[in-house]
């Protein structure tokens, strides 16, 4: 037992507990502790059992059956012992955590278990929650040193080593297995709170199992912001692991540029398995971006834009807008066309919020709209954002209708290979 940080906090490791004595009423030896379990449904931090014996033969004692917690071991009120056979809503500290990954929420990092710190909490008897997960090298330590040195001796070197611990709240387990996931009540709304980027960079760093179960279990949005960020060959591993339909509903909540970007390296088979379970409209834009050549503008642009007839006004411009919140937010400017569909201008959406409502849109057009050809090679394409420090440039046939808009975002994507390569 130990005093941590600014407050009066008495811890039992992990690596302490393995091996403590269980003390009867009467003093009896009961045997050493092997092994604990949280069960989730009960309590998200409580030691629930407490398991003993030796071999297939293992006995439980029950949280409430604890009196105290010392030095000399775990004093017991009975001893009355129920057989422990497996309990799949049971989280076992040392076999499912010790050794384990887990992520750091508040770090946005993967991490390895070296030991878990558990405080003693009174309420008429002792208990013990889960406090914290160590993860440097105290725990490591602790390993090293367990059964070799005295705990009083373990405590006084630990003691001079830097901590290195993260709180049990900021913890989040990845659980492979679905139904022992919603046994355990594992979520990831946590997760779910971090950055896409941050969450993309917590993703590569899983195995192939973790990366899967995650991805069937994160909000739809959220899972498709993050697929977004993922370097392309996890990405296509991710996909190849999802049931189709799972996947169709995380692609339809992509743009379709990046949708069909993250489709181009799957298998045909899988490819097709997954357009087909998409939505019509989503499932078509991707459809027709998968034709394109990838080492074309056509490959690199994508098919949502804003885009209005150039006759409007400023007012009806803005009043078609409303309702467009998820293209608002990445896009910078409104393409402006005739009624066949041929591009003859763009106006940047900080202009339309200053304009009067009466003005004709075409007034606020840009005297020369950039654009590109569908064949145009993606070299020309980062040329021409470099030299006119461009945010979006569109994408024309040959009779100069507009089938798409190449934003910056998108050269990055294109060039973040070469980076790569570079660094």
């Amino acid at each position: 037992m130990e005093r941590t940080g600014t407050d009066s906090v008495r811890l039992v490791y992990l690596t302490e507990l393995t091996g403590m004595r269980l003390i009867g009423p009467q003093g009896t030896r009961i045997g050493r502790v092997r092994e604990a379990a949280v069960a989730p449904r009960e309590h998200p931090q409580r030691i629930a059992r407490f398991l003993f014996g030796w071999g297939r033969t293992r006995f439980a004692v029950r949280w409430d059956q604890v009196l105290a917690f010392s030095d000399d071991g775990i004093q017991l009120s009975d001893e009355n012992f129920a057989p422990y056979y497996g309990n799949d809503s049971h989280l076992l500290l040392t076999k499912d955590l010790l050794d384990q990954q887990i992520i750091d929420v508040n770090g946005r990092k993967v991490v390895r278990v070296n030991d878990l710190g558990l405080r003693v909490t009174a309420n008429g008897n002792e208990q013990l929650w889960v406090h914290e997960v160590g993860v440097g090298l105290q725990g490591a330590f602790r390993r090293l040193a367990e059964g070799i040195l005295p705990n009083r001796i373990i405590r006084e070197i630990q003691g001079k080593m830097p901590p290195n611990s993260i709180p049990w709240e900021a913890c989040n387990i990845v659980e492979p297995d679905p139904q022992r996931r919603l046994r355990l009540l594992i979520s990831h709304d946590r997760l779910e709170r971090l950055h896409p980027a941050d969450l993309a960079d917590i993703v590569e760093e899983l195995g192939t199992d973790e990366r899967e179960a995650l991805f069937e279990t994160l909000d739809e949005e959220i899972a498709a912001d993050t697929l977004e960020e993922i370097k392309p060959s996890v990405k296509t591993s991710i996909l190849h692991s999802l049931d189709s339909g799972r996947a169709a509903d995380i692609l339809e909540e992509m743009d379709p540029a990046d949708a069909a970007e993250a489709l181009q390296h799957l298998v045909d088979r899988v490819r097709r398995e997954i357009v087909r379970d998409m939505e019509r409209e989503p499932a078509v834009e991707v459809a027709e971006l998968l034709e394109y050549e990838g080492d074309t503008a056509a490959g690199m642009m994508g098919a949502r834009y804003l885009s209005r007839e150039a006759d409007l006004t400023v007012g009806e411009i803005v009043a078609s807008l409303r309702g467009e919140d998820s293209l608002l937010k990445r896009l910078t400017h409104v393409f402006l066309t005739d009624r066949e569909g041929r591009l003859v201008g763009s106006v940047a959406l900080g202009r339309l919020a200053v304009a009067t409502p009466e003005a004709p849109v075409k007034s606020l057009a840009f005297r020369k709209t950039l654009q590109v050809t569908l064949e145009t090679k993606p070299a020309d394409v980062v040329e021409i954002f470099d030299k006119y420090n461009l945010y979006a440039l569109p994408v024309v046939d040959n009779d100069g209708c507009l089938h798409g808009v190449i934003t910056a975002d998108d050269v990055i994507t294109y060039l973040s290979p070469e980076i790569e390569r570079g660094l």
